[in-house]
């Protein structure tokens, strides 16, 4: 499912006569997370989430914060409830056993990076990672979850979208309302290219209580033969333009697009329908590493992969939290 145009516009008709059911969304929210007490787990937990449905960068930010703890020399375990699913865990993800219908899309990528566990109890699978090691929690999504207790929070954003119309769902794309949410955050993570990080700064700086850290999503070098490549390529993640921009930026020449659904199932027979379409043009098909890990395993090898990595511009503020959590809680 697309996110409906008008999300991320200025508020207009729409968005004020779905504002009432906003603000029942936004209720519910409030009284969820009003639960306690939130359990811990005897080790830091640093909460990956964000205000907006649908994808921001979390992902990425995970696997950069799991890199510099690994840098510290922590042993950090992620835990997402895996979105899409069909394992309810606590559950270790292992990548040579299992696949994204089981486990969801993130978590088995997540799993090339960091021990990750699959959960729908968040605090049964933080407890199911302590026992197996854990040093520090890296909690992929669940900053509206009342069930676990976080030790740093980071809010990502796209930069591009913001807070879209800083309405609440069904009027807009928020979970909570911006200024609830960054009450509870540590930090906020704004991903996107200059262009995208001026507009943000422009629109949503003043309501940013906290730190701001910008970053960029940056293609992996591979040695791939992508530039002037006739490509077509797919997306199935939050918002599949960023892709789309980042071959463009990379010099593809790009002959066709297909923006799917976040986390959409790639059938035998949708890939087969691409496949046979970029034979006819000449093009290579080419998508992401979230999307690759769902593709069917006989057609992997026809479908090149363009992995991202995100890079910060500072990582003193994020490097301050670490600090102070890791010192509170007397992990090394």
């Amino acid at each position: 499912m697309r996110a409906p145009g008008f999300w991320h516009r200025e508020p207009g008709f729409v968005s004020a006569l779905l504002s009432p059911l906003g603000t029942v969304y936004a209720g519910a929210t409030r009284r969820r997370l009003a639960q306690g007490p939130r359990v811990r787990v005897g080790v830091p937990v640093i909460c990956v989430g964000n205000l907006n449905a649908g994808g921001t960068g979390k992902t990425p930010a995970v696997i950069a914060l799991a890199e510099r703890l690994r840098d510290r020399g922590v042993a950090a375990h992620a835990v997402s409830r895996g979105h899409g699913g069909s394992l309810t865990g606590p559950v270790l993800v292992d990548e040579r056993r299992h696949s994204a219908a089981q486990t969801g899309d993130e978590p088995l990528l997540l799993a090339a990076f960091l021990p990750t566990w699959v959960a729908q109890d968040r605090a049964e699978g933080a407890r199911s990672a302590v026992a197996a090691g854990a040093q520090v929690i890296v909690l992929d999504d669940g900053f509206q979850n009342p069930g676990l207790a976080h030790d740093l929070s980071v809010i990502v954003v796209d930069a591009h979208i913001g807070f879209g119309n800083g309405r609440v769902i069904p009027a807009g794309p928020l979970r909570e309302p911006v200024g609830a949410g960054l009450a509870r955050a540590d930090l906020v993570l704004s991903i996107g290219d200059e262009t995208g990080q001026a507009r943000f700064a422009d629109r949503w700086g003043a309501a940013v209580p906290v730190p701001l850290v910008t970053g960029r999503l940056e293609p992996l070098p591979t040695g791939l033969p992508i530039k002037s490549l006739k490509v077509l390529a797919f997306a199935g993640i939050g918002h599949p333009e960023k892709f789309f921009r980042t071959l463009a930026a990379m010099g593809a020449d790009i002959r066709a697009t297909h923006a799917l659904s976040d986390h959409q199932p790639l059938s035998d027979t949708l890939m087969t329908r691409m496949l046979r379409e970029a034979r006819a043009m000449g093009a290579q098909v080419v998508t992401t590493e979230k999307d690759a890990v769902r593709l069917p395993p006989a057609l992997r090898s026809q479908v090149m992969t363009v992995p991202v990595r995100l890079r910060l511009e500072d990582w003193g503020p994020v490097d301050a939290g670490l600090d102070r959590v890791l010192a509170a809680r007397g992990t090394p």
